[in-house]
């Protein structure tokens, strides 16, 4: 409650939308974070609360607790998706339809992997995130040629439906069910307002296999986290 006082200050505001817990908070019973959350939404210091990367069944034990207390139930879950991280599907997104959770999903684009910069054989460009070692630790699970393979394909089937891969890799999250909004990262203008045709897209069946087809090849992705 005190960071999120101290949220608003910085904020200039008197309320903020959605109020995301960043992560489990081991060390504080789950009934006290929910009770707090609830008081903060009847203050009207925020309108609506949700959780970051929570397991299936830290959403699934919250859903309890807030039924069994009569609390404000949670409204979003915020978890890493996109076309190769795609752990949510085996759990998250169910329980978190049964417990009315949207998925506002961060990392679409897979750290940049999914912009097409990056080519199988080739050192990741200079000036990028893949080719600074001191914020790469994450990428580097991606720079692997069967990963930029698979995406130098997805390239040619973006180019054959007059779209750039960034924007079929967002239409194709934007319309996987539960996934609520994807967000973003952009360092110019420009690449906003690219990112957001893709909503425009329309995905047809034939497309939809062609891309399973080969995300298929590289089913045993496992990023390093």
């Amino acid at each position: 409650m005190e960071q999120c006082e101290a949220s608003l200050r910085r904020l200039g505001t008197d309320y903020i939308d959605v109020y995301f817990c960043h992560r489990f908070d081991y060390e504080t019973p789950l009934e006290e974070t929910l009770r707090a959350l609830d008081d903060l939404t009847a203050q009207g210091k925020i309108l609506y609360s949700a959780v970051s990367e929570w397991s299936a069944a830290q959403i699934v034990s919250a859903s309890g607790i807030s039924s069994r207390l009569n609390l404000r139930p949670l409204a979003a879950n915020q978890p890493i998706y996109n076309m190769f991280e795609r752990y949510i599907e085996q759990e998250v997104l169910e329980v978190s339809k049964q417990a009315g959770l949207g998925q506002v999903v961060f990392s679409p684009l897979a750290q940049g992997i999914l912009t097409g910069k990056y080519k199988p054989g080739q050192q990741a460009p200079a000036g990028t995130r893949g080719a600074d070692d001191s914020v790469n630790g994450v990428i580097r699970s991606y720079l692997r040629d069967d990963v930029l393979g698979v995406v130098a394909q997805l390239d040619e089937v973006a180019a054959n439906l007059g779209v750039k891969l960034s924007q079929l890799a967002l239409a194709w999250i934007l319309r996987q069910p539960g996934v609520s909004s994807a967000l973003i990262g952009a360092s110019k203008p420009g690449q906003v307002e690219e990112n957001a045709r893709a909503v425009e897209i329309v995905l047809q069946p034939e497309t939809l296999e062609t891309i399973d087809s080969l995300l298929g090849q590289v089913a045993d992705f496992a990023p390093a986290r």
